[in-house]
């Protein structure tokens, strides 16, 4: 492991750049938005590409976390990951008005959200640890909340720990969000990717991707990723979820319960060969299909991520919870630690 200066914020704080290997990967972190900055992985050859969007230099992040439509790419992601309706929930009692940044709703916790920030590092031998804490109203949430998030690397395994306390009741959603291409970063699009989600239902949405409150089964819908199939083979089809979506932009419900570690997903490039095996403790997954990259993002490679250059598999709680008493809880307390775990374990066949 070893650490450097990956640049300086426009108020001078620096950032840093964290590098991890093991015997088969190397992981770059940066500890603003305590972020992926690269995933380097071997295909069926043996050559390490890596698998990730990215930008390529500090100012590129900022530029793009500033923006009315930032991509997140890599980002940790919180204080409440995916939407919440109206940028508005109630708890005991008492209304909490967010800062709105995805028309009306709150997207991946508002414009200051934990994408935007510098984390505090704790770099160790095969594995970094980063730290921050939101304070009270930090975007119209409650409660002073401590959050940390720690990168394990092992062999063709990268673990990701999440653990967060509160001094009031609040809400919490935590997730990476990780653009994936096994093909390579720059390297064209994920449509012919093949995907497999371990998920029979999933939370349609209306048009602003705000969920119903249903969740319904994928059986007989372009949604249905239960065997592997190609990302592209139905992406086309005109189904009001994905026109909803413009393509894939989906909360998956995992099967198999909430807390325990259980799969999720997994996803093959035939090109390549490469293979990505996801397990979490989370009750859900978000699938994106990268529908709204448009070519005028330049990664380090010099490539444009066009559309559909690279999907997310966000392994989260489901958007809007507060607002859906039926969905699996987000409420965090004094007293409780939140604690979610997540593995992407990769192969090459």
């Amino acid at each position: 492991m070893t650490t450097s200066l990956f640049g300086k914020l426009p108020d001078g704080t620096p950032v840093e750049l964290h590098t991890l290997k093991s015997d088969a990967l190397e992981l770059q972190l940066i500890s603003f938005g305590a972020g992926i900055l690269s995933l380097r992985a071997p295909d069926r050859n043996g050559h390490l590409e890596n698998v990730v969007l990215d930008f390529p230099d500090l100012g590129s992040y900022v530029q793009n976390h500033g923006s009315k439509a930032p991509n997140f790419f890599g980002s940790t992601i919180g204080r409440f990951a995916n939407r919440i309706a109206n940028a508005r929930f109630t708890l005991g009692g008492k209304e909490y008005r967010l800062a709105k940044n995805n028309g009306e709703h709150s997207l991946h916790g508002g414009p200051g959200g934990f994408y935007n920030v510098v984390w505090q590092s704790e770099p160790a031998a095969s594995c970094v640890s980063l730290h921050y804490v939101s304070k009270d109203g930090e975007e119209g949430f409650p409660g002073n909340l401590k959050t940390g998030v720690r990168y394990s690397l092992s062999g063709m395994q990268l673990k990701i720990d999440y653990l967060a306390t509160t001094d009031a009741p609040t809400v919490i959603n935590l997730t990476n969000h990780a653009y994936f291409n096994l093909a390579g970063a720059g390297n064209g699009s994920i449509l012919a990717h093949q995907l497999k989600l371990f998920a029979s239902r999933f939370t349609p949405t209306d048009a602003s991707a705000i969920p119903t409150g249903e969740l319904r089964a994928v059986a007989g819908t372009p949604l249905d990723f239960r065997q592997p199939t190609a990302i592209g083979a139905r992406i086309g089809i005109d189904d009001q979820q994905l026109r909803f979506g413009h393509g894939y932009d989906h909360n998956f419900v995992i099967d198999g319960g909430t807390d325990a570690l259980k799969p999720a997903a997994e996803l093959y490039a035939p090109s390549s060969g490469r293979f990505l095996e996801i397990s979490t403790t989370e009750p859900a997954i978000q699938f994106y299909s990268g529908n709204f990259l448009d070519g005028s993002i330049v990664g380090k490679s010099g490539a444009r991520y066009e559309k559909y250059a690279g999907l997310c598999l966000e392994t989260q709680h489901f958007p809007d919870s507060p607002n859906h008493a039926q969905f699996p809880s987000t409420l965090l307390r004094p007293g409780q630690t939140f604690r979610s775990t997540t593995i992407l374990k990769f192969g090459v066949r």
